[in-house]
């Protein structure tokens, strides 16, 4: 199998993603493979037979017959899931152990945060109060994770290493130590009332779109010594119904948030998560994918691919993960 052209695609403006920065990366790491940055004019389609992709445009990649491999740069495929023309070859996900740290310090950071009652303690400081309250130990807060994938395994281990309790839940049976696993339909209300600060790490698919509702909200602990339920949101936008997200953090239902993820965003300059008292927003920078990991692992897998070796970390398209 000879050498193919590898083909960078990537939509965005923002400065971790630079798509100048992506190619000069690959172009490091290739081998001396052809690297090419779209949209080229002069490029021939039928001589691209890999793609490295962020947000491609649906269709964009149905225009190259010999294509043999997508890898997505970031760590959620469901932008591309839903471009149904997009080609019948193997779509490969990102999972490097820098994605993962980088996720879990965010996981860990926020959770922390919410126990450490960062909000109270930095409204007492712009309004200059010392009022300490009492702080209850890491030991009184179950921190529940819904996705038990690489990433939600991981920021499992490092909260029970902290002393929290954790519990998880999967749409499979896991075991993992130290932490009470559940699963299926079955098993998520249990999850739900022993879960006083929920951290959501689901993909999104049609079958968890919206899953974070007020449904979920109100089934959650209300033993809680952080008074009510806490949410964290890393996973994507389309998991949370946000209208049910601020009448909850309105009506008590929820008693703060993070959300790293939003369905529009940037989000809006009115929107209410910008300026609410009880939201923490991050730019979906939570884990910020690195070009110098993310390029060597392509360059590893499409270089083991073609000395006749399997691809890892597939997408399985009937699961959409």
């Amino acid at each position: 199998m000879t050498k193919g052209t590898l083909a960078v695609l990537i939509n965005s403006t923002q400065q971790n993603w630079l798509p100048e920065r992506w190619k000069a990366r690959f172009d490091a790491v290739c081998g001396g493979r052809r690297v090419v940055l779209l949209p080229d004019s002069a490029l021939d389609p039928a001589e691209v037979h890999y793609a490295a992709v962020w947000k491609p445009v649906p269709g964009d990649l149905g225009a190259f017959p010999n294509l043999r491999a997508i890898f997505n740069l970031g760590a959620g495929v469901d932008a591309l899931m839903a471009d149904k023309s997009l080609p019948d070859v193997p779509l490969v996900r990102v999972a490097v152990p820098d994605l993962t740290n980088r996720m879990t310090e965010y996981v860990v950071l926020h959770v922390l945060m919410h126990h450490r009652q960062e909000l109270y303690l930095r409204q007492s400081q712009r309004e200059k109060r010392w009022e300490p309250t009492y702080q209850w130990p890491a030991s009184a807060v179950t921190v529940g994770i819904m996705g038990l994938g690489t990433l939600g395994t991981d920021a499992a281990d490092v909260l029970r290493r902290l002393g929290f309790r954790v519990a998880g839940w999967s749409r499979s049976r896991r075991t993992i130590e130290g932490v009470e696993c559940f699963h299926g339909t079955d098993g998520i209300d249990a999850f739900l009332r022993a879960t006083d600060i929920l951290v959501c790490l689901l993909p999104l698919t049609p079958d968890t779109h919206g899953i974070l509702n007020r449904d979920v909200f109100t089934k959650l602990s209300r033993n809680s010594p952080l008074g009510a339920p806490v949410l964290i949101n890393v996973g994507r936008g389309g998991l949370q119904n946000e209208a049910d997200i601020l009448a909850c953090l309105d009506d008590g239902t929820l008693g703060a948030v993070s959300l790293d993820v939003f369905v529009q965003e940037p989000q809006p300059a009115n929107s209410r998560f910008w300026t609410h008292p009880k939201v923490l927003l991050t730019p979906h920078n939570a884990a910020d994918t690195d070009a110098d990991a993310i390029s060597a692992y392509v360059a590893e897998q499409i270089a083991r691919f073609e000395a006749g070796g399997v691809l890892e970390n597939v997408v399985d398209r009937a699961r959409g993960y």
